[in-house]
């Protein structure tokens, strides 16, 4: 019996394939490779120094997801396949949500028309939106602000309707906050495309010159420093926390739900200093007006994910910035 991981090629979710094969779990991918690059897959197997199965396929395409079905004896799922920048979300609605719902809702028939009852459903600490208070528990209202937020909110729902009306569904709802670094082999990490959305690659991005300057939106906010505070935790933290919950639904049904973080804040100017400690480099930044729809702080409480999974992050801030900068020194290195 295989897991099937859908954007097994991305960021996290090649994370997540490392530590299953380690694990000895069999694994196969279908991944579109719209937003990943094939040699990610050939390095998670130099990493594991195991094979597996992977299809060039999109969600979106129900002859794809039956050909990995009927090819594969598929007992679980950890979906991690859709699209993920805030900003184009609000800019092109309608793509994000036919690709991120309706390629959930044709992923979860194939699963059902399969007898095929478990999934890891990869989901994020937007779907809170701006919390009243902090640090963030489950039991907080949903209230996404933007397009992203919502997809994820309308798959949770799905997912959770699912399970309540078959009994033998079981479902994890994983609400990530701000994942970073990479694996400590520097063959696996963040690699977007482009501008990055998130802070850690734009650091990155600056220190390797691809960036003339970092841009600090808003030093006025009501924290510590002025400047936004986030709960950032490592993704291979992150990675480990799908496998503690895949054991979890492994051995009960229903619907669970856990925030995944550190419980602990860093704020934008902590990050850049811890960076540039841990690596001995210099990050250029300025200072500019706060950006549309940004908070002012955000962390989880990951009480319940220590108490009901035995899991926390155990990662320190020091090493996200050093697997992040030794993973951008190989690309670098490469080119």
């Amino acid at each position: 019996m295989a897991i099937l991981v859908t954007g097994g090629a991305g960021y996290i979710g090649s994370h997540t394939c490392v530590e299953l094969l380690e694990r000895g779990e069999e694994v196969v991918v279908l991944d579109n490779f719209s937003n990943s690059k094939p040699e990610v897959i050939e390095n998670i197997m130099k990493i594991t120094g195991k094979q597996f199965k992977v299809y060039n396929g999109d969600i979106l395409n129900k002859e794809d997801v039956l050909k990995v079905f009927s090819e594969n004896d598929i007992n679980e799922v950890i979906h991690f396949a859709g699209l993920k920048a805030v900003g184009e979300s609000m800019e092109n609605p309608l793509k994000y949500y036919q690709n991120n719902v309706v390629g959930s809702l044709i992923l979860v028939e194939v699963m059902q028309q399969h007898g095929c009852n478990k999934i890891v459903f990869s989901s994020s600490a937007t779907v809170y939106g701006a919390p009243e208070k902090v640090p963030v528990s489950e039991e907080f209202p949903l209230d996404p602000e933007n397009v992203y937020g919502r997809t994820k909110y309308m798959v949770e729902r799905i997912l959770e309707d699912l399970a309540m009306a078959d009994k033998n569904f079981s479902v994890a709802l994983l609400r990530y906050f701000n994942p970073v670094g990479a694996h400590k082999s520097g063959l696996i990490g963040e690699d977007p495309e482009g501008t990055p959305n998130n802070l850690m690659p734009y650091i990155v991005g600056v220190a390797s010159e691809k960036f003339e300057c970092l841009r600090v939106f808003g030093d006025d906010y009501e924290t510590r420093d002025g400047t936004g505070v986030r709960d950032y935790l490592h993704v291979v933290d992150l990675a480990d926390a799908h496998l503690k919950a895949l054991d979890k639904i492994r051995g009960e049904n229903g619907t669970k739900i856990y925030n995944l973080g550190t419980g602990k804040s860093v704020s934008v100017l902590e990050l850049i200093k811890a960076f540039e400690k841990s690596n001995n480099i210099k990050i250029n930044y300025v200072v500019t007006s706060r950006r549309p729809g940004d908070i002012a702080e955000c962390w989880a409480s990951p009480k319940k994910a220590k108490e009901e999974l035995g899991w926390s992050a155990d990662k320190t801030v020091d090493e996200m910035c050093r697997d992040s900068w030794n993973y951008a020194k190989r690309k670098i290195g490469d080119k």
